[in-house]
């Protein structure tokens, strides 16, 4: 973590902090693929800044010092650069969008495949592959927030929640996303998700956790007046944990 005075310049953590810059901590390889992609859009617009910035400056100081100069005639070599040369970098930048994007929507067999409904202002989540063959029940529980006053210590105002959605690592999940009433965006930073919610409608992602972590994320959609209130928080477990809590899950349903 560096620090710049007091305020963090680049942060690692699964959650936003204030004054944060860059992006959180990758857990899947969907955001890896996107800061590294991201990394290599800013070189691109580095290098054009600081060549705009200095034709900007030296036409300046020309400028200043000829304020009556001779007129620039048609040049068909110049506008043939001009041209050319950003067709080229638009190549350099389409090649790795193009993989990227493919992966994003590339969908695998599913190991899991987990339902996320969005209402005003709450989220519920179901679990397909468990049923109890005694009850014909699975796993089915609504997310809401934390209030301020119960946060326990260490807990993050506004993002925690009194049910999480609890994930294996190295595994492949698919998540199935609707809405029960208006729009709203299912958004997790760390996992490089961000998917709406529409209602009548069923949008699909794929997710792959390469780590344990608990992930901190909000509905990106404007969606009411509780809109600030309806936080998404993943924990993500090894197979051990993760096939232990659904079948305390499956006992108490």
């Amino acid at each position: 973590m560096f620090f710049i005075g007091v305020f963090p310049f680049f942060v690692i953590c699964d959650a936003a902090i204030p004054w944060q810059l860059g992006f959180q901590d990758p857990a899947t390889p969907i955001i890896i693929g996107i800061i590294k992609f991201h990394n290599h859009l800013i070189f691109f617009l580095i290098a054009i800044g600081t060549f705009v910035f200095w034709l900007l400056l030296r036409a300046l100081i020309l400028f200043i010092s000829n304020p009556n100069p001779v007129k620039f005639t048609h040049s068909t070599a110049l506008e043939i650069t001009w041209t050319v040369v950003p067709a080229i970098i638009l190549v350099f930048i389409a090649g790795p969008s193009f993989a990227l994007l493919y992966s994003i929507d590339e969908l695998v067999l599913s190991d899991i495949t987990i339902k996320v409904i969005g209402h005003q202002w709450y989220w519920s989540y179901e679990y397909a592959n468990y049923i109890r063959k005694s009850t014909g029940k699975g796993i089915r529980f609504d997310s809401y927030i934390i209030r301020e006053e119960d946060i326990t210590l260490g807990g993050l105002r506004l993002l925690e929640v009194d049910h999480r959605v609890k994930l294996p690592i190295n595994q492949h999940i698919k998540v199935l996303v609707t809405s029960s009433d208006v729009l709203h965006s299912w958004a997790v930073p760390s996992l490089g998700i961000k998917i709406d919610a529409c209602p009548g409608r069923l949008n699909q992602v794929s997710l792959y956790l390469l780590r344990k972590g608990v992930f901190y994320g909000q509905c990106s959609e404007i969606c009411g007046v509780n809109h600030g209130f309806m936080p998404i928080v993943v924990e993500s477990l090894d197979k051990k944990d993760y096939d232990r809590w659904v079948y305390k899950t499956l006992i108490a349903s």
